[in-house]
């Protein structure tokens, strides 16, 4: 299941996302982490060191493999470079398994030991010098789309999206990829804002958000947090002395977490999967076109100088079926 962590900068959105990986990891499940902020700190919050984390391959810089080994034998894509990051799979088009070896993971992710499990880590990469007035960060996460619409999970797998700050997630359709979209806030007015923009923009789209309440002290935090986003509140989340051990570079075990912060990560697992039992494969893929349709329209036509809409596989659904085979067959 695909799993996105949003919230507004400081919220403690990575933070509670690399606690929750820790936790999947815990109970032996298979995981791939996503840092696709951009402030790149997932590597650091999983326990790595300045230098590991500052080594992470930029999944950006890895586009053209990317397009070219996702593009597979599809005929509906004339070239890999006609590819943009919307561009959904058809019959032909390699996908991609979370269990498996490919040669993108091979490129862009990282194998993290934690204290109770590896996870693979994949990482846009931050904003280089020769980006910086040319280039917009959209760009990098666009490989992180790509890989998103071409992969295909099952109920004990999970891919966690550490995402940009604020209602920027909304600058493609990424946010449609999702089973389950967590929203940290704190119990401020600017903590509640981002909630209602994301409510607002996700309403027509079916995403399932629930509302991740952090660093509540009270009960009247927690009333606040109620009276402001309703239902969608699924949890609170106070302090944690692990946490701040580890934000200092000396975590302890991560079995040493304190209980009620271990059940609140169970209780984040549960609505994971509880959403991804309703899962409907076929407007999963039907958003992916629509959000393909618009783009090519908008600039992407124009950029190629191709017809993007020429690549929508009409037949093709992407569903379970594809969960075992490496290449998308007819529908």
């Amino acid at each position: 299941m695909k799993i996105a962590f949003v919230g507004k900068g400081g919220s403690g959105k990575t933070t509670l996302s690399s606690l929750f990986i820790r936790h999947l990891a815990a109970n032996e499940a298979h995981v791939i982490a996503v840092d696709a902020d951009i402030n790149q700190h997932l590597g650091a919050a999983l326990g790595l060191g300045d230098a590991e984390a500052a080594a992470l391959p930029a999944m950006g810089a890895h586009l053209p493999l990317i397009k070219d080994y996702l593009r597979g034998t599809n005929p509906r894509i004339a070239s890999a470079e006609t590819m943009i990051k919307t561009t959904p799979p058809g019959e032909g088009s390699r996908l991609l398994r979370v269990r498996e070896d490919n040669p993108i993971f091979d490129a862009c992710a990282r194998t993290v030991r934690l204290d109770d499990g590896d996870v693979r880590l994949m990482a846009t990469g931050p904003f280089t010098e020769s980006d910086l007035g040319v280039a917009c960060y959209h760009s990098k996460v666009g490989a992180v789309e790509l890989c998103l619409n071409h992969l295909v999970d099952g109920p004990d797998e999970y891919v966690v999206v550490d995402m940009t700050a604020g209602s920027d997630s909304f600058a493609s359709g990424m946010f449609t990829r999702f089973d389950m979209t967590f929203l940290v806030a704190e119990p401020t007015r600017k903590g509640v804002s981002v909630y209602r923009q994301y409510k607002e923009y996700a309403r027509d789209f079916g995403v399932a958000l629930k509302v991740v309440g952090n660093k509540v002290q009270s009960q009247d935090d927690l009333e606040y947090l109620r009276a402001e986003v309703g239902d969608d509140l699924l949890i609170g989340v106070g302090h944690s002395d692990w946490v701040r051990s580890m934000e200092k570079g000396r975590p302890s075990r991560f079995e040493l977490l304190e209980a009620d912060n271990r059940m609140a990560l169970q209780t984040l697992q549960d609505a994971a999967e509880d959403s991804y039992g309703l899962r409907d494969w076929e407007r999963y893929t039907r958003q992916m076109v629509h959000f393909h349709l618009k783009n090519a329209e908008s600039w992407g036509n124009e950029k190629t100088g191709a017809d993007l809409a020429a690549q929508v596989d009409p037949a093709f659904v992407l569903d379970e079926r594809h969960a075992r085979a490496g290449v998308a067959a007819p529908a």
